[in-house]
Formats: C-alpha cells, structure tokens, sequence
C-alpha cells in the first residue's frame, strides 16, 4: 500500500529539521536506499557541512564501491572513501552471531578517529523503524559510539524511506537490500576473504542467468551453497539445462555442495538459528 504523500512530506520535513540540527555531519554511505535518503537530507540540510563516507574492505560486492561514487555525485555530496579492518578482527572472522556488532564498531571507531579531517561533529547512519524488530547488534554499536540514526528519529519505516526515495528521484528507491557479503555465512562458520568472493561471483553469475535482481548465495557449513530466489522462480531454476550451469558452476568456483532452498527468498533467514534466549547478554 502506498504510503500518503503528505505524509511522507511531513516526515522529509522533520528529517531535514534532525539532519540541519546535527551541523557538520558525516554519512555511513553504502550506496543502499536507506543510506542514499539520510545523504541526500544531509546534502539538502547541511550543504558543506556534509560528507558522505563509504567503507571499504572484502565484504562490500563488487560494483558497490562505483555505485556510492556515482550516488554521492548525483546527490552533490562530498564523497570519500575509507577501508576498514574487520577482518584483522579475530572475533570477526570467528562468525559468532554478533558479528555485525564488531564489524559495526570497526566502522564507527575509524569514522571517530578520521571525524577532525573529515570536519565533522556527528555521525549518521540509515538504521529505519523496521531495523528494531530484527535482530541487528549493529545498532548497539551505534549507540555506543553515539551515532544517531535520523531515520529512526524521524520515524521512518522501511517503505517510507523508498516513498521519499522515489519522490526525490533517488535511482536506488527500489533497490533490493543488499547486505555485507559476511552476512550470507552461516554463524559459526568462518568468514574469510576466498568465502566472501567465492559468494559475491556465485550471486552475481546466478543473476546474470536468472535476470533476477534479489537472490542470496548462502554458505553453510562444509562449503554448501544454499541458493535463495523467490518461490516464482523456482521452477526456472530447477530446468535441466540450467541446473546442469548452476551447478557446474558453484562447483568450479569452490563450492562442495549445492542445494536450492525451496522455501525461497527470505531475508536474513540465517538469523532463524539464532537462539534468543541469550541475545541480551552479547555486546
């Protein structure tokens, strides 16, 4: 259901409001939707004073990196680009189920660190309303490094965030999510460069065969490819003639196994292993 527009006006209006009273701002700038809108009210709110920064290391896609380049000229601002160190980080690589939490802090403590050359007092990230009702430890990172989180505070949901994308003309106002390669390995599994790479060039042949925009490559334990589409494309999948490709290729590409899950697409799934009794007592 589309949301009413002057609703979203009223949102964009109070986003501005929080983004103009932050000053020198600098933007945790993936190139996502949601990350795109806050650079963009930061550009708008703040002018100058605003800098879209972009992390770099082997999570990020391929491509990634050229899209914020673009996004941020489009939009008008600032642009640079930082490489971070997570996986320097042992309790990364280790894959527990806080992962996102070091890696989140392994951002944030290089943006404080580079905040004075970068002239900036605050840092944003994109978190929305709909990023509380999951399980996200990179929003305990946030708050520990106090970043604030204009879209939460503006109260924006998820679908909001693409209305306003779109009104702004915002290329990316539909764009799937796309998080951090690490994020399609099994907990408990560990995350290395090869695996990250093996995933990225595994999703990015399936989309090219599938004309699929959404699609996850997951890797389980003993180097199993657990392929993700929706439910419609199944079938398309599962024809001889493509099967027969997908699974040669996954194959060469280093994979031991390869299964399709028949439940399809569904974001996040591999946070279904995860055993909430004892979230509250991770970092």
């Amino acid at each position: 259901m589309t949301t009413d527009l002057s609703d979203i006006e009223r949102k964009r209006d109070r986003l501005l409001e929080i983004v103009a009273d932050y000053g020198r701002v600098a933007v945790a700038f993936s190139a996502g939707v949601d990350s795109t809108v806050v650079a963009m009210a930061a550009q708008q709110a703040c002018g100058e004073k605003a800098v879209a920064v972009t992390a770099v290391s082997d999570s990020l896609a391929i491509g990634e990196r050229e899209q914020a380049a673009e996004l941020a000229g489009l939009i008008g601002i600032r642009h640079v680009v930082i490489e971070t160190g997570e996986f320097s980080d042992p309790n990364y690589l280790k894959n527990p189920i806080n992962r996102c939490y070091f890696c989140k802090s392994e951002l944030y403590a290089r943006l404080i660190e580079r905040a004075p050359s970068l002239g900036v007092d605050v840092l944003a990230n994109g978190a929305n309303l709909d990023d509380q009702g999951d399980y996200r430890p990179g929003l305990r990172a946030a708050k520990e490094f106090q970043v604030r989180s204009p879209l939460i505070e503006a109260e924006f949901t998820k679908s909001d965030v693409r209305e306003l994308a779109r009104n702004w003309n915002l290329p990316v106002w539909d764009k799937p999510a796309s998080p951090c390669l690490s994020s399609r390995i099994a907990y408990g599994v560990e995350v290395t460069a090869e695996r990250v790479h093996r995933i990225d060039a595994a999703e990015r042949f399936l989309r090219g065969e599938l004309g699929l925009r959404e699609l996850r490559v997951r890797c389980e334990a003993n180097e199993l490819a657990r392929i993700e589409v929706c439910s419609d494309a199944i079938p398309l999948v599962t024809s001889p003639a493509l099967l027969a490709r997908v699974r040669a290729e996954l194959h060469r590409l280093g994979f031991r196994y390869v299964t399709l899950d028949l439940d399809g697409f569904r974001s996040g799934s591999l946070n279904a292993a995860i055993d909430t009794v004892n979230l509250e007592i991770l970092p």
